[in-house]
């Protein structure tokens, strides 16, 4: 047993614990074409990819980031968290990620659910999955100050949570983003998950201490060191 076991579980949702199933790159198409962006052509091709290499963050940091224009970024994050509110009738949970958080939380770790997307959308989600009181604790970038790739929601969960110290917290994500922000919260594990976005591969080069194959099996890794 560890000296020093896990007390908190830090999850991202989208990819993590809830199947995406492409509905964020949907939103976003809608995002894209409302702030003005191609189609089709080169500009369309790029931003896509840049929405891909920054999944996990904050949704109008990365459209600040990719349009460099207030109102425009303003207006597409309107349009993507629009869009992104309409699909997520369609969203259905990770396999065995509400079980695993239950098992989690019943096995004495609290369980922190976080997002790039903004509060009302977070909150959609939730209720489409019947997931409002599935968590010790919700957070997404504005109730944190910054969103990933950053520590803010990490570190305002531990606090919220009154949890001991930083080496007592586990992160969870399918993001390099995600790795990022467990990094620079100083957590002691900091795992990334093959259910979403960014594949083994990147999530190692990202600085992951293991790479699960789903929720599941993170909660199995949190529970055996308790035991």
């Amino acid at each position: 047993m560890s000296e020093k076991q896990i007390e908190l579980a830090v999850l991202d949702m989208a990819g993590t614990t809830v199947a995406d199933g492409g509905l964020v790159l949907r939103a976003f198409d809608a995002a894209a074409t409302a702030a003005g962006i191609p189609a089709d052509g080169p500009e369309r091709a790029a931003a896509t990819e840049y929405v891909l290499e920054t999944m996990g963050q904050s949704k109008i940091t990365v459209f600040r980031a990719l349009l460099g224009d207030e109102d425009r970024a303003q207006l597409a994050n309107r349009s993507f968290e629009a869009a992104y509110d309409e699909f997520a009738a369609d969203a259905t949970p990770i396999p065995g990620a509400a079980e695993a958080i239950s098992r989690l939380r019943a096995g004495g770790v609290k369980v922190a659910l976080t997002t790039g997307f903004s509060r009302g959308t977070q909150d959609r989600l939730l209720d489409a999955l019947g997931w409002g009181e599935i968590a010790d604790l919700t957070l997404c970038p504005a109730e944190a100050g910054r969103g990933r790739p950053y520590p803010d929601m990490v570190l305002t969960a531990l606090l919220r949570l009154e949890i001991d110290a930083v080496d007592r917290v586990a992160v969870l994500g399918d993001t390099s983003s995600d790795i990022a922000t467990g990094r620079a919260a100083g957590a002691r594990i900091v795992a990334g998950t093959l259910t979403g976005a960014h594949n083994e591969d990147q999530l190692r080069g990202a600085g992951a201490t293991h790479v699960v194959p789903s929720v599941v099996e993170f909660a199995d890794l949190l529970l055996a060191e308790r035991s």
